[in-house]
């Protein structure tokens, strides 16, 4: 597979290049996008193919294709993570944020308290507050470049109004892939305070050499009860705006609920993103993905480098995702400070680290999904713009 090609994606009306300058101050005609949670690849061929077929066929009617969407899905989750899924259990949502936004809307009230461990994706916050809910911020410790959750302290925060737990894994924008014991204290916690626990396992199929993600349902078997999952092809193949994710639901109470609440609204997926993850979700698939992320290890090597050289950044080290968070604390610069010296110096637009909740405001995060040249500019441009520091 070529990631090596530059693929111009300007002026195509891509978010992550065509808005940076009115977001960042960042022109696209001199700048590097580093934010979105997108990659700059195309979509692996069979993905491709399957969509020229679509377009070729030229009716784009209603259409039945749940069995070969579903199958797909549970081929790719028993093949990679060895975690077996029910047909029943999988309901296809327009994105992961919206398959958030749906249990929201399907398993808490309006005021009730959504537990975050923050930092953390920022789109959680957003839609838990834009729906009338309460977040509730978990700060999470940053152990020598390692977030971890203190549950005593979490514990003693609680007031009985919180209802769901929200718990990225593998995590954005730290880039942990949490153990066995890890996962069960979440689990722990959730029973113990009778929450809702939704685990979001976007970036489940970006793990590196000597980590491995456990999906919640087999790392806690007895926590299926109060278990809500979230995955989608999206990251893994660079398909987000086809909209495609996944709520699976292993308990079937909850599911018959969640049933209800997305007849009530007569959502159903669309036609291009049951093919596309049908494409992408097969042996195919699989030998795109892993040549993807051993690309993608190459990309955060050479980024980590670095961002070591230069004193007073560091990069935590990434188990998962393509989302480096690089900690500038050590420069003794204010926020203002290092984030003009990204965007106005090295002229790349990063995601501000104030965004992903407390925790994160000495931070920025970069996106690798790209080509290594533009990884290798972008280390370069740093160099330059933090300079006098070394």
């Amino acid at each position: 597979m070529d990631f090596d090609t530059l693929i111009d994606r300007r002026g195509t009306h891509c978010a992550k290049w065509d808005m940076m300058e009115s977001l960042y101050g960042v022109s696209p005609d001199e700048g590097l996008a580093m934010w979105v949670a997108d990659m700059d690849f195309p979509v692996p061929p069979a993905v491709t193919d399957k969509m020229r077929e679509m377009a070729d066929h030229g009716v784009y009617g209603y259409v039945n294709c749940d069995e070969p969407y579903k199958n797909a899905i549970q081929w790719w989750m028993q093949n990679r993570h060895g975690w077996q899924v029910e047909a029943d259990a999988i309901f296809t949502t327009t994105g992961l944020v919206n398959g958030v936004g749906m249990c929201l809307d399907t398993f808490t009230q309006p005021g009730d308290g959504i537990v975050l461990f923050t930092p953390v994706y920022h789109a959680f916050a957003k839609v838990i507050r834009n729906a009338g809910r309460e977040v509730v911020e978990c700060l999470m410790t940053n152990n020598n470049g390692r977030y971890e959750m203190d549950f005593d302290a979490y514990d003693a925060q609680m007031t009985g109004k919180e209802k769901m737990v929200i718990l990225c894994s593998p995590h954005n924008p730290g880039g942990r892939v949490w153990s066995q014991e890890e996962l069960q204290a979440v689990a722990d916690f959730a029973k113990r305070h009778d929450l809702i626990l939704l685990s979001d396992e976007i970036h489940h199929d970006l793990v590196y050499p000597g980590h491995t993600h456990i999906p919640m349902q087999n790392a806690v078997p007895e926590v299926t009860e109060r278990l809500l999952m979230l995955t989608a092809p999206s990251k893994t193949f660079n398909f987000a705006g086809l909209h495609t994710g996944q709520v699976i639901i292993p308990d079937p109470h909850l599911r018959e609920q969640f049933q209800r609440r997305m007849l009530a609204l007569a959502l159903a997926p669309n036609s291009a993103g049951q093919y596309a993850t049908a494409a992408a979700y097969s042996p195919d698939g699989a030998a795109w993905a892993d040549q993807l992320i051993a690309y993608l290890d190459g990309n955060r090597k050479v980024f980590d480098a670095a961002i070591e050289k230069i004193p007073g950044l560091s990069s935590m080290p990434l188990a998962a995702t393509y989302l480096s968070w690089v900690d500038f604390s050590g420069t003794g610069m204010s926020r203002e400070e290092f984030t003009k010296r990204v965007e106005q110096g090295a002229k790349i637009a990063a995601n501000h680290g104030t965004t992903f909740g407390t925790g994160g405001e000495n931070f920025l995060r970069f996106n690798l999904g790209t080509q290594r040249s533009r990884i290798e500019e972008a280390c370069r441009r740093l160099t330059e713009a933090f300079s006098d520091l070394q």
